[in-house]
Formats: C-alpha cells, structure tokens, sequence
C-alpha cells in the first residue's frame, strides 16, 4: 500500500475558506474504489495548517486519484488560498493496527 501525507497551510484569514475546500473533496474521494483512506486533520498549534492522510492500493490507485476531475477542480480553487506549496511525503505501509469500528 502507499501512503501519502500532504501538509497545507493558508494563507492569514483564509483558514475557513481554505478548510471549507478541503473537506469538500472528501465525498468525491470517498467513490473512487482504489483509494482506501483519505482524512483531514486541522493542527492544534497552529492555526490554518491541515494534514490530508491518504492511503492507496498503490502507485497507479494514487495516479488515477491525481487525474480525477475533482482533484484538478479542488487545486484551482485552493491555490489563491495557500501560504507556499503543499508539502507531500509518499510512505510504504510496514505495519499496524486495523481502524476499530
């Protein structure tokens, strides 16, 4: 599995706007069969800054993710809102625990 974590900052007074963005993605995300997680976190110290944990069957799930319409739409419309470029990490899933339910 592939794991992607993307960090997003706003821009002074854009921290609603850009979190109203954000999780708006996250029912069109929901459909797609190939992307297995996909949360939002807001961080506690820092005002404005959110965390995408994304988890996916693999390198082509993650293209195909990358290609949706959805996802395009989403970039057009945060970019006027973020402070500097999102940071992205990909990680190779070792090992732990399966979500409780």
């Amino acid at each position: 599995m592939l794991v992607v974590v993307a960090v997003m900052k706003a821009k002074a007074g854009m921290e609603q706007e850009l979190e109203q963005a954000l999780k708006g993605i996250i029912p069109k995300v929901d459909a797609e069969k190939n992307t297995l997680m996909y949360t939002l976190h807001r961080a506690k110290k820092e005002a404005g800054k959110f965390l995408f944990y994304e988890k996916y069957t693999d390198k082509e799930a993650l293209k195909e993710h990358s290609a949706t319409p959805h996802f395009t739409e989403l970039f057009g419309k945060i970019a006027p809102l973020l402070d500097g470029a999102p940071v992205i990490d990909m990680y190779e899933e070792l090992a732990g625990i399966t979500p409780k339910k």
